[in-house]
């Protein structure tokens, strides 16, 4: 009888997998680095970030687009950019940057680690710097002062009427501004039209009273994105063709535009069974915009994507301990980690995410169903179910052998949503925070980033 973890997994998933495998000893390896190594020197709860990958999901997107256009003879360029909100941290954007691509911000104090990266010789005022949300004045001032010390290719993306006033009076020379369509959201969403951007149908009248006629300013770039994201689906695609309709119009009218952001929205491994064919979306998208343009006589744009989830989502993995097991009645079992859901891994509580789980070691074990608890007094602190299941199963809990578990593909937002270095719910520590990347021989170089958060850190943010 075929009733042991390996052979769940093998009997529901195609496995080994491109980032996972098992070693001699039944233990789970993640893109080849033995995670029971790094449990029995750094113990858990443990985070972790796999720089490689990063790279890796950037080039295969730039190769993906290059591919797409040499299909159809596209003209216009491919430039890849990394939204910075979906993860910060220094050794994140070294990673994106040395890619050759540009980055996106989201508020004033992402101007500042633009400025820190171009001081330390990461990124270069040539760079594309694509600056959208909505403005405050901090954040304009920032924009602006990129733009009077010569970075030369910042964007920003105009959010509402009153966005450009405020910004040319705060710069010296020619702006370059692109204008975000503000579109319209899938009938099952809570409201009709997104609150970023200016509706469709203001924008051709926008542009002839405000910008044509405008010496100070140039409107290089149209944006357009999709709160759900990138899908083969009859809304995404109706919308498409909406935003390239009014890029047309525009581009007869306009002779400096020449750019079209089409956001982000590529989404990212959430299970084994996980089947997305980006090749075909992106030969898709290259292919629709071309015909439309050729349609309207006018040339194709230099695309633009702000690729943030795809860019480092699968880079980053938590290992949790079962500490303890709960029979709280006939038929539940609570395995209990030694840490938090809510406040490592937020999205699984706020928005009800899943992300690949999967034992670290016991392969070899039976399984069980259970349900997973965190260490919280809050009754939402839970994990119930994966992608593909409506249940976990995991290997028998024993005393006696230590059970380890991994949430894997974690590295976007978590960290900024659970708000890293401050106060958790419940006073919950941040884990340990290791970096992983590999060396010019391929061997793995360990960092270790941040060290479990300590109590004095917490009392003194608290006052005390």
């Amino acid at each position: 009888m075929k009733n042991k973890y390996i052979d769940l997994i093998n009997q529901t998933f195609h496995f080994p997998q491109e980032s996972f495998a098992l070693d001699e000893n039944y233990g789970l390896k993640f893109h080849d680095i033995n995670l029971n190594e790094l449990i029995n020197k750094h113990g858990t709860p443990l985070k972790f970030t796999y720089l490689p990958k990063i790279s890796s999901q950037i080039q295969q997107a730039k190769s993906w687009f290059d591919s797409a256009m040499k299909k159809v003879d596209y003209q216009g360029k491919y430039h890849y950019c990394y939204c910075t909100k979906s993860n910060h941290f220094k050794h994140t954007l070294k990673t994106v940057l040395k890619n050759d691509t540009h980055i996106e911000t989201s508020s004033g104090f992402d101007i500042d680690i633009v400025r820190n990266l171009n001081e330390e010789g990461f990124l270069k005022k040539d760079r594309f710097i694509v600056c959208n949300g909505f403005k405050l004045d901090t954040y304009l001032d920032k924009i602006a002062g990129l733009m009077n010390d010569g970075y030369e290719n910042v964007i920003p993306v105009i959010d509402n009427f009153p966005e450009l006033e405020r910004l040319e009076q705060r710069v010296e020379g020619t702006i370059k501004i692109g204008l975000r369509i503000a579109a319209e959201e899938e009938p099952k969403f809570a409201f009709y039209t997104s609150r970023l951007g200016i509706g469709y149908k203001y924008i051709l009248q926008y542009y002839k009273e405000r910008i044509a006629h405008n010496p100070k300013t140039q409107l290089k770039m149209l944006h357009f994105f999709i709160n759900t994201g990138i899908e083969d689906d009859a809304y995404y695609w109706n919308e498409l063709h909406k935003c390239l309709k009014v890029y047309c119009e525009l581009k007869k009218i306009n002779p400096y535009l020449d750019s079209l952001n089409i956001g982000g929205g590529f989404p990212i491994k959430n299970s084994l069974s996980f089947d997305y064919d980006y090749e075909y979306m992106i030969d898709e998208i290259v292919n629709q915009i071309k015909m439309v343009c050729k349609s309207n006589d006018v040339p194709e744009p230099n695309l633009f994507t702000e690729f943030g989830s795809y860019t480092v989502g699968e880079a980053g993995g938590m290992i949790y301990e079962v500490k303890a097991q709960k029979a709280q009645n006939d038929r539940e079992k609570w395995n209990m980690i030694d840490s938090s859901f809510m406040t490592t891994l937020p999205d699984s509580w706020a928005i009800n995410k899943k992300f690949i789980m999967l034992a670290v070691n016991r392969w070899n074990d039976t399984y069980e169903r259970v349900l997973l608890g965190g260490i919280t007094c809050d009754s939402d602190d839970y994990y119930n179910s994966e992608q593909h299941s409506n249940a976990i199963f995991l290997p028998y809990y024993n005393d006696e052998k230590p059970l380890f578990i991994g949430f894997f593909h974690t590295a976007a937002y978590q960290d900024s949503l659970g708000g890293f270095g401050g106060i958790h719910h419940c006073l919950t520590p941040a884990p340990k925070h290791l970096v992983l990347d590999r060396d010019e021989d391929g061997q793995l170089q360990v960092e270790e980033f941040a060290r479990e958060q300590q109590a004095k850190q917490m009392l003194s943010i608290l006052g005390y």
